[in-house]
C-alpha cells in the first residue's frame, strides 16, 4: 500500500477493543472536536452576518429565510452518500476534501455576495446556489465521523466519544458569536467571512499534514475481517429493507428530524430574534451566552447515561430517558419564550433550549451506533438526511412565518408542537436493541 501499513499478529481484537492506540484517540479526538467547530463555525457565520448583509442589499425577510434555509437543501443531498463512502473508504478523507470546499466558499462569501449584483434579478438564486453547494460539502461531516469512530473504538466507547465530539457545535457557534461580532462591529461583515473561512483552511492543513499523515504507521491487526475490511474499501452492504421494516429505527429518525427542526431555526434566527426584539442588546452577548450551555450539558448527559449504566439500566430506557428531558425541557423554554418581553428571560430560555440539545447527542444523535454499529456512517447519514429536510423547511417556513405575522409566537409555538410529536414517537417505539 501507499501508506506502507504495517500488519500485527500480537493479538486477536474484538468489537470490544479499540483499534486506536491512546494517544491516536487523544489526537483523533482533539481534530475532530477542532474540525466540529470550525463546522459549525463556518455554518453560523451567515446567520449572524445576515442582518448586516440584508439591510446593505435590502433583503426582505423572506430573501433572508431562502438565503438561510437554503444551506439545508445542499446538506440533506449528501448524508447518506458521505456515510456511505466513509463506511467504504475511510471517513478522514471524506472530511478532508469536503472541509476544504465549505472553508473556500466561507472565505470567497463577500465576493459571491457582491457578484450576485451583476445578475439582477437572479442574485437571490445565485446566492442561494452557492449555499447549496455549501451545505452539501457540510453534510458529509457527522456521517464520516460517526463512521471513523464506530471503526476504530470499541463499542463501549463509541457512543459517549461521539457525543462529546458533537459539542464541537457550540464552541464553533460560540467563536463565531465572539470574534464575528466582534469582526461585524469594527471592520464589517465581509472580514468576518474571511477571518473565519480562513481558520477553517487552516485545520484542513492540519488534519491533512499532521493528524491523517500519523495512520501512515498504523499497525493493523488482519485478524479482524469484520472491522478492517471497512477501513480497506469491501464493506458489506447496507441492509436497508432490515432496518426500514423496524419500528425503533423510524423512531429515531423522526425523533432526530423533530428536534433538529427544532435546533436549526434558533441557529438560524437567533441573531434576527434579538436584534429586532432587543436592539440595544449587545451582539456577543446574545450570540454567545446561549451556547455556552451546550458543551456542560453534552457532559452531564454523558454523566448521567454512565451513571444508569452503572446502576444496570436498560439502555433502551436510558437512551427514552435522556430524549425526554431534552424534548420536555426545550418546550417549557419555549412556552416561556412566547410570552416574555424581558431580555434576561429570552436569554435565558434561549440558553435552556440550546443547551439541552446536549442531552438529545447523548441520545437519538448516537442511537445509530445501538440499531447498526457496522453501519453507523450510513444509517445516521440517512438519519441526518432526514433530519435535515426540516432545518430548510423549519427556517424558511420561519421567515415567511414573520413576513406575514411578524409574531415570533408563532415561530416557537410550532417548534414546541413537532418536539412535542417527535417525544411520543421516540418514548413508545424508540429502542437501543441491534437490528444489523
Amino acid at each position: 500500500m501507499e501508506e506502507k501499513l504495517k500488519y500485527s499478529f500480537l493479538r486477536d481484537l474484538n468489537d470490544g477493543q479499540s483499534i486506536w492506540t491512546r494517544n491516536e484517540k487523544r489526537t483523533w479526538f482533539l481534530t475532530l472536536l477542532t474540525g466540529t467547530c470550525m463546522l459549525y463555525s463556518t455554518r453560523t457565520t451567515m446567520p449572524l452576518l445576515v442582518p448586516a448583509v440584508a439591510a446593505e442589499r435590502k433583503w426582505s425577510k423572506t430573501d433572508s429565510g431562502t438565503v438561510l434555509s437554503s444551506f439545508f437543501w445542499g446538506y440533506t443531498l449528501t448524508q447518506v452518500l458521505g456515510g456511505y463512502l466513509s463506511d467504504k473508504f475511510g471517513g478522514q478523507k471524506v472530511i478532508l476534501l469536503a472541509a476544504i470546499g465549505w472553508s473556500l466558499i466561507t472565505f470567497w462569501m463577500p465576493n459571491i455576495i457582491t457578484s450576485s449584483t451583476l445578475f439582477a434579478s437572479y442574485s437571490i438564486p445565485f446566492i442561494v446556489t452557492v449555499r447549496i453547494i455549501n451545505g452539501a460539502c457540510q453534510g458529509v461531516h457527522f456521517p464520516s465521523m460517526i463512521s471513523i469512530t464506530s471503526q476504530n473504538l470499541s463499542s463501549c466507547e463509541r457512543a459517549s466519544f461521539f457525543s462529546i465530539l458533537t459539542s464541537g457545535s457550540a464552541l464553533g457557534t460560540l467563536l463565531t458569536g465572539i470574534v464575528g461580532s466582534f469582526l461585524l462591529d469594527y471592520f464589517g461583515w465581509p472580514t468576518a467571512f474571511r477571518v473565519i473561512g480562513f481558520l477553517g483552511l487552516s485545520w484542513t492543513l492540519f488534519l491533512r499534514y499532521y493528524t491523517m499523515a500519523s495512520d501512515r504507521s498504523r499497525i493493523i491487526n488482519i485478524s479482524m475481517p469484520s472491522r478492517m475490511y471497512t477501513k480497506l474499501g469491501t464493506p458489506e452492504t447496507v441492509p436497508w429493507l432490515r432496518l426500514f421494516e423496524r419500528s425503533s429505527f423510524w423512531a429515531c429518525v423522526l425523533a432526530h428530524a423533530c428536534e433538529m427542526n427544532c435546533f436549526f431555526v434558533l441557529l438560524s434566527w437567533l441573531p434576527t430574534y434579538f436584534h429586532e426584539n432587543f436592539p440595544h442588546a449587545k451582539g456577543w452577548v446574545v450570540n454567545m451566552i446561549p451556547w455556552l450551555a451546550l458543551p456542560p450539558v453534552t457532559f452531564m448527559g454523558k454523566l448521567l447515561t454512565e451513571h444508569l449504566l452503572a446502576k444496570q439500566w436498560a439502555l433502551t430506557r436510558i437512551r427514552k430517558l435522556v430524549q425526554s428531558l431534552c424534548f420536555l425541557g426545550q418546550n417549557c423554554a419555549l412556552f416561556v419564550m412566547c410570552r416574555t418581553q424581558d431580555f434576561n428571560m429570552a436569554l435565558t430560555c434561549m440558553s435552556i433550549i440550546i443547551g439541552l440539545s446536549g442531552l438529545h447527542n447523548n441520545a437519538v444523535t448516537v442511537n445509530p451506533q445501538d440499531l447498526a454499529p457496522s453501519h453507523s456512517g450510513s444509517v445516521f447519514g440517512l438519519m441526518n438526511t432526514v433530519g435535515a429536510i426540516p432545518g430548510f423547511l423549519g427556517v424558511y417556513l420561519a421567515g415567511h412565518i414573520l413576513e406575514l405575522t411578524q409574531s415570533w409566537s408563532a415561530v416557537f409555538s410550532t417548534a414546541a408542537a413537532i418536539n412535542t410529536f417527535g417525544w411520543l414517537i421516540f418514548t413508545v417505539f424508540g429502542s437501543a436493541e441491534t437490528i444489523v
